[in-house]
């Protein structure tokens, strides 16, 4: 019976890429790019068709096949697999390129750095050495075409056709029969005067020189060029004259070869070979020297190559990570080196490992992730935000270590717009209240306020509308003074967010009381604001059908174009905040916030008052269009003033602050959030993180002060003038003070003021 032969070419598991081989290197082979059929990875095909009587050639080309088949080191070309025909021979590798050509299109890229020859000389090198040393053989074909480069930049040693044994078993040398590889033949094998003289890797190591003489100053016409080192770099032309000297004795046995070029000065002794030796024995260091190294390594990364990085290092950072005991400190270098991948790249390699490290209990991992989150935010989809990140983001609010929480708040900077609806206005908003009314670090609390500046354009509208002034007011009311700039500055910021009727009736009210405040960088940046709203109410009174133009953001859904004013926020949001934070932490770690209030040292009037207030006089005649152009100032350089800065209210500082203090907050129906926990919620005001100290004997305290009827004592009263009374609408209605007057809201029904600090006056 007859059977069909199958055909081996069709059934084997690679295939050619059906294009013409181009650069390969003078020999019997042929190298061609291919891939393999199943997963499509691409590899090297190396091709030998068999002709008839060449039976030398042939018997040369299965003996190479043989060779690379069983010979395994890591600077020699890495064999995959292969195939044996009557009429070809298949040898796949690793994906390579000529060094030739490498060479080639590097100097039209701009050209090698002698990092990156030192590298590949050294693993050249290792692997003739291996081969003389260990293996006892002669690879006698050492040239340019005998080299190749894969994807990480490594250089590896090929063209194993002429190999023989250096103990003589097996015959001589094979006849080359190329004029291109026998110009690279030492002067004693060239006349003819045998192979015995000399060492064993005497030829070899002539062929080395050849080698590096190329590399510095290309193709090799002639022999007597080998006098002229040329580009040869001088730390390297000593040694390089040992392996091209006439006397075959004097040359260098290649271990001591690579031993006196890594002596100190020499051109294999620097950052780029060390690192690479280190990545090579990486498995069987210690944790110690682990971390050591990864520490140091993102300093090094920007003079290392680009391919390199991608293909070298960053398998052994994720492989240190996934397997290893490194911790934070991959995360440095993985972010350095994740800039060179593509957006494929990225999210196939990098974001499975950052998804993986934000369910981390190790802080200094979590702290990291915040801090680098710009670098890797952009690949995130949102679905992962929300379902895999934000829920391990949150714990961070919950913390009791500062510097943990802080970045957390500044990090919602970054994930707002990824994030859903629930997460975005019920979960973050929850924990948003929680951090301004019971977080004991001042500086966090004046965050919390900003990071809601900036995110309210991504709020949906019921959310802002019940949210953004309840937050505000209550940050108006902050001991801490920076807190209170914020709040203004939020208003501001926020301002195409509210109704006219709003601003008249819930922000300018809160900000009037402002004017009284005893540090005088909340008072310029106040005064600013209430200018800004007037003049805004003052063109929809002028002109009535502008009303819906103000107001066409006010119930739109939630879109980061609508935050145009905030864009100036950006600065002392994320740099002044930042560095703000950190030196008021650590100078104050456990400080309560009614410690920020301490009188300091005096400085000079209008030391701080910035270019803008020049424009004072302007700005009051400015329209609204303008609104979106001012400058708010630097928060870090209104914070640093109010700590440096003495109160120049000395007698009415505290006065002040009982009068903000006891300002009357005009709420709705829909500003209590009941579907929140009670210490969350925005309506409770700001509370004491801890019982305050019993006021001294005799002061009395703002909320026991009549506001609305005259003083019964004799003793005048000096905060008469500040707040102007409202007359009741029914005569028979008992007059109440303003301090425990009731709000009249939306819905037709009174409701209690919301829960106010108590201040004591100034004596």
């Amino acid at each position: 019976m007859w059977f069909f032969a199958r055909d081996p070419v069709r059934d084997f598991p690679f295939e050619l890429i059906p294009e013409p081989a181009e650069g390969s290197p003078p020999g019997l082979w042929a190298l061609h790019r291919g891939r393999k059929k199943a997963t499509g990875s691409p590899v090297s095909i190396f091709v030998y068709d068999v002709k008839p009587g060449a039976d030398e050639q042939t018997q040369v080309a299965k003996a190479a096949f043989k060779r690379l088949k069983t010979l395994r080191h890591p600077n020699i070309l890495a064999y995959i697999d292969g195939l044996e025909t009557d009429k070809c021979l298949h040898i796949v590798t690793e994906a390579v390129t000529p060094l030739g050509m490498y060479l080639k299109a590097q100097v039209e890229a701009g050209g090698l750095k002698e990092l990156e020859l030192s590298w590949g000389l050294h693993q050249i090198v290792k692997a003739l050495s291996f081969l003389v040393n260990d293996c006892s053989l002669i690879h006698n074909n050492i040239c340019m075409a005998a080299v190749f480069v894969d994807r990480a930049g490594e250089w590896k040693l090929g063209g194993l056709d002429y190999m023989y044994s250096a103990q003589g078993d097996g015959g001589g040398p094979p006849h080359k029969g190329f004029p291109e590889l026998e110009q690279y033949d030492p002067p004693e094998v060239a006349d003819g005067s045998g192979r015995a003289i000399g060492e064993k890797w005497s030829a070899d190591m002539w062929r080395l020189g050849c080698l590096i003489w190329e590399v510095f100053n290309g193709p090799l016409q002639r022999a007597s060029a080998l006098r002229n080192p040329g580009k040869i770099p001088k730390s390297l032309v000593p040694h390089y004259c040992e392996l091209v000297g006439a006397n075959p004795k004097v040359r260098p046995n290649p271990a001591h070869f690579l031993q006196n070029c890594r002596a100190p000065g020499g051109f294999m002794n620097n950052r780029f070979v060390e690192t690479n030796l280190f990545l090579e024995e990486i498995q069987i260091k210690e944790p110690a020297e682990k971390q050591k190294f990864f520490q140091e390594l993102s300093k090094s990364l920007d003079a290392f190559p680009e391919d390199f990085c991608r293909h070298k290092v960053l398998p052994q950072l994720l492989t240190a990570f996934e397997f290893g005991s490194a911790g934070a400190v991959v995360l440095t270098p993985l972010f350095k080196v994740g800039k060179f991948l593509s957006a494929e790249e990225y999210q196939q390699k990098i974001i499975p490992v950052v998804v993986k490290m934000f369910s981390s209990t190790d802080r200094a991992m979590r702290i990291r992730l915040l801090q680098q989150m710009e670098q890797f935010i952009q690949y995130l989809d949102e679905p992962t935000v929300n379902s895999q990140i934000f829920p391990h983001v949150v714990h961070g609010f919950l913390d009791t270590n500062p510097a943990i929480r802080e970045q957390t708040v500044k990090s919602m900077l970054l994930l707002a717009p990824k994030l859903n609806e629930a997460n975005l206005n019920v979960e973050l908003m929850k924990h948003f209240a929680r951090l301004q009314a019971k977080d004991d670090q001042g500086p966090i609390r004046c965050n919390t306020t900003v990071c809601l500046g900036k995110i309210g354009s991504y709020l949906s509208a019921n959310t802002r509308h019940r949210v953004l002034t309840s937050a505000f007011s209550r940050a108006t009311k902050d001991p801490f003074a920076p807190s209170r700039v914020a709040g203004v500055l939020g208003f501001a910021a926020t301002h195409n967010l509210y109704s006219m009727s709003d601003c008249a009736h819930k922000i300018l009210p809160v900000l009037c009381s402002l004017t009284m405040d005893p540090e005088k960088s909340v008072r310029d940046q106040t005064f600013k604001a209430i200018r800004s709203f007037l003049s805004k109410l003052e063109s929809v009174s002028d002109d009535p059908t502008q009303l819906a133009e103000v107001e066409k953001d006010v119930h739109a859904a939630s879109s980061p174009g609508m935050g145009g004013a905030a864009a100036s926020w950006a600065g002392w949001a994320v740099t002044g905040v930042s560095s703000l934070t950190s030196k008021l932490i650590r100078a104050h770690p456990t400080a309560a916030p009614a410690e920020t209030n301490a009188p300091q040292r005096p400085m000079p009037e209008g030391h701080w008052e910035t270019q803008e207030e020049d424009r004072d006089t302007a700005e009051d005649g400015s329209s609204a269009d303008k609104w979106d152009d001012e400058d708010w100032g630097s928060l870090e350089q209104e914070a640093t003033s109010v700590l440096a800065q003495q109160d120049e209210w000395s007698t009415g500082g505290q006065a002040g602050r009982a009068g903000q203090a006891a300002n009357t907050d005009h709420k709705s129906p829909d500003s209590d959030w009941s579907n929140w926990e009670a210490e969350g919620s925005w309506e409770q005001g700001w509370q004491e993180p801890s019982a305050p100290e019993p006021p001294p004997e005799g002061t009395r305290l703002a909320s026991e002060y009549n506001w609305g009827a005259p003083e019964p004592s004799d003793k005048g009263d000096p905060f008469a003038g500040l707040t102007t009374r409202r007359e009741m609408g029914a005569q028979d209605r008992p007059r109440r003070s303003w301090l425990g007057r009731s709000v009249r809201s939306g819905g037709g029904r009174w409701r209690p003021n919301a829960q106010r600090g108590r201040w004591p006056r100034a004596p």
